[in-house]
């Protein structure tokens, strides 16, 4: 029988989103919307449906994205010192995914507009059939640029959870570079960052 693996959703929610100048998870999305929800629910209601948890990574922030997490039906987890950097949120996110007996992880950024449903069937699908050629890993690229959700299985996850704390996912991933599938996707919110006011401005422009 081939196993299909059992994910967990991992959004990366701890930074202190200095350059926005408010809490990015809280930011209103999608603005087209008359009922709007926020970066964060909207990236929860998006993963759901593919994940068996959506697990959000909080830090010093906990107490103003809790609510929002426990709304949506999402699980909420501490890093105790996101001062060390969103790799240390990564690791926190990827052990809670084996205390909760998963296997696989669908990783996001809170600060990156949520993909469509098409992309993230497209990328579960490719994940299946990835690991089956001993792949670990499927990573979304949009006109040539490497994107999010990431898709790992748990071999990735043991090599993230093993690496230093002063690593990075980038530094990770490129010393298990063949283990990586890269998939075209025809989303360029693959590739969307929302650092700065202006970038919120611009992509809720686009988006109305």
């Amino acid at each position: 029988m081939i196993h299909r693996a059992s994910f967990c959703g991992v959004i990366l929610a701890a930074g202190a989103s200095t350059r926005m100048g408010t809490d990015k998870a809280l930011l209103a999305w999608p603005p087209s919307n008359v009922e709007r929800g926020t970066l964060l629910s909207s990236a929860i209601h998006a993963f759901a449906p593919f994940n068996n948890l959506v697990i959000v990574v909080a830090g010093k922030n906990v107490n103003v994205i809790k609510p929002v997490v426990h709304a949506c039906g999402g699980y909420l987890a501490i890093n105790p010192k996101p001062e060390r950097g969103q790799f240390s949120s990564l690791q926190c996110g990827l052990q809670e995914v084996l205390n909760h007996g998963r296997d696989a992880a669908m990783i996001t950024l809170v600060d990156k507009p949520p993909v469509k449903a098409s992309t993230l069937e497209k990328l579960r699908a490719a994940f299946d059939a990835a690991t089956l050629s001993g792949k670990w890993a499927v990573v979304p690229e949009y006109n040539g640029r490497h994107g999010h959700p990431i898709l790992i299985g748990h071999e990735m996850i043991d090599a993230f959870l093993k690496a230093p704390t002063t690593s990075n996912a980038r530094e990770v991933q490129h010393q298990n570079q063949v283990r990586i599938q890269y998939i075209h996707v025809d989303d360029p919110e693959t590739t969307m960052n929302l650092n700065t006011p202006e970038d919120y401005a611009r992509l809720s422009s686009q988006s109305a």
